[in-house]
């Protein structure tokens, strides 16, 4: 999979994803490679709209937040996106397995790694000190997330009947909705103890 790829990725479940699945990359090289760089963006951003814009995009944080309880949150916000991938790469297996289907865990990660993606680079919006703004961009991000779910559960995890990936994906993209709500309520409470 490459960046070019990505906006053909929505549409199809062959383009970018044939190639993904042919390569096979490990779970180390998806994690260093993809999932490490994208999950810093998201901090970085938050840190940029809390520093250059305070109160405009986030109006419920005001005061703004100091450097040091910036990099908390951010450090915070970034070790539980990286553990994120990794518990929905173990729930899209156990899904997959409730199909009778028993997809590797490299192919489960790879699925994990790509489908946050939009969501990540949504955080960008964040250049923009809008709140109605932003909530559009990542709503607008949600949908292509899910449309990377739907597209991806056939190449990559292998499912053949049509059936079977289509409850496979709504499964996922379920759980993806909670994980990402679990994310948040997780990483406010880690800084409520953290930050009082």
């Amino acid at each position: 999979m490459s960046i070019p790829n990505l906006p053909a990725m929505f549409i199809s479940e062959t383009t970018g994803w044939g190639e993904l699945a042919r390569l096979h990359p490990p779970v180390t090289k998806l994690f260093l490679r993809l999932v490490v760089p994208m999950s810093i963006v998201p901090p970085v951003m938050y840190a940029y709209a809390e520093l250059i814009h305070p109160g405009r995009v986030f109006p419920l944080s005001v005061p703004a937040l100091s450097a040091t309880q910036l990099l908390v949150s951010g450090a915070v916000l970034f070790a539980v996106q990286l553990a994120m991938v990794s518990f929905m790469a173990m729930l899209i297996r156990r899904m997959c397995m409730a199909r009778d289907h028993d997809p590797a865990f490299e192919e489960a990660y790879a699925l994990a790694a790509v489908a946050p993606v939009p969501l990540w680079l949504s955080s960008l919006a964040l250049f923009v000190p809008s709140l109605w703004f932003n909530v559009g961009v990542v709503t607008l991000a949600w949908v292509a997330s899910l449309a990377l779910i739907r597209h991806g559960v056939r190449p990559l995890l292998g499912v053949r009947d049509a059936q079977k990936a289509h409850y496979i994906s709504n499964l996922v993209s379920l759980a993806g909705v909670g994980a990402w709500i679990a994310l948040l309520v997780v990483s406010g409470e880690i800084l409520s103890l953290l930050l009082g």
